[in-house]
């Protein structure tokens, strides 16, 4: 598993290789902040600059490309690393601290 180095930077775009299924699989991340959602959301590019998936809240418990899994884009988890905090995602002010993305193989 990978975990994708994320800040709370609003409307962050970077670029990142992530070992998926034996290779390396290069990604351009954008993240906001949905301030009336109250929700962190991702759009996700390939390295042809081909989007993936568009508008994917960051919420724990799912995996968020398991509709993808026919593009061999591996699996992507936020995942709590508070056990004091109760909400299931991550506020403008934690995620990468409060809040991981792990990123993985397809199952």
């Amino acid at each position: 598993m990978y975990v994708v180095p994320l800040t709370t930077s609003p409307n962050q775009t970077f670029t990142t290789t992530i070992p998926v299924n034996g290779k390396k699989l290069k990604v351009k991340i954008f993240l906001k902040y949905n301030t009336e959602q109250k929700c962190w959301t991702m759009n996700l590019k390939d390295e042809k600059n081909i989007s993936v998936i568009s508008g994917v809240p960051l919420v724990c418990g799912l995996n968020i490309l398991e509709q993808q899994s026919y593009m061999k884009v591996g699996s992507c988890y936020i995942v709590k690393i508070n056990p004091n905090i109760s909400r299931s995602k991550p506020n403008e002010f934690d995620l990468g601290t409060n809040f991981l993305m792990v990123w993985g193989d397809n199952e």
